[in-house]
């Protein structure tokens, strides 16, 4: 299992990476839009601060754009790249054609059949949009779960993004996902429980340890 910080800020990044426990970084177009700096500075800055890999979406809705675009970010980015390229006719076609060279991350998959061809086209991860899918189909861990059953024998595995709390994300955990992406409340929020911190606090007021722990 691994999680990402899905933002192109590069402070929410930076902190994000600081915590030790974070794999990589996830963009999309809208977020790269809220970055004060162009693209290509947000994405070779965001590959610097990473200590894994760094996903680009592409923007083309044509196989030939697709495939030029993908080119010009791993030229940007490096062998850190996974380009997320759209679940469309196009998009699986740039998929089967890109992903022997580059990752790729088939991204706002809606049904088990786009997941399986997911997996024929050759990506590495299919993404599902879990908070947006029960929205929009009225249960997205629903669709982790057929997903997961149709990808359990390919090596194309399942990235959950669209979650907006902790409980959502276990949730999608259990249905089946084997990586999640993560706004950086969210991945805040993951970190801690007000149980465990009453409980650091007992310890801190009423134990002893090798260092003295100051106390309120």
């Amino acid at each position: 299992m691994a999680i990402y910080i899905d933002t192109a800020i590069i402070a929410e990044a930076k902190q994000a990476i600081e915590f030790g426990w974070v794999a990589g970084i996830t963009t999309n177009p809208t977020l790269l839009g809220k970055s004060d700096l162009s693209p290509e500075v947000t994405l070779k800055e965001l590959a610097q601060l990473s200590p894994g890999e760094v996903y680009y979406q592409l923007l083309a809705p044509d196989f030939d754009g697709m495939v030029t675009e993908g080119k010009a970010a791993f030229e940007l980015i490096g062998k850190q790249t996974v380009l997320k390229i759209p679940a469309t006719a196009a998009g699986f076609q740039a998929v089967a054609h890109l992903s022997a060279e580059i990752p790729c991350a088939v991204t706002a998959i809606y049904s088990a059949a786009q997941a399986a061809v997911s997996a024929e086209a050759g990506a590495k991860y299919a993404i599902a949009y879990v908070n947006r899918a029960t929205r929009l189909l009225g249960d997205g861990f629903a669709l982790v779960r057929a997903m997961a059953n149709i990808l359990k024998n390919s090596n194309t595995e399942i990235l959950a993004a669209s979650i907006k709390s902790p409980a959502e994300a276990v949730d999608t955990l259990l249905a089946g996902a084997h990586h999640l992406t993560l706004p950086f409340d969210v991945l805040q929020a993951m970190a801690v429980h007000e149980l465990s911190q009453q409980t650091v606090d007992e310890f801190a007021k009423n134990g002893r340890g090798i260092i003295s722990c100051p106390v309120d």
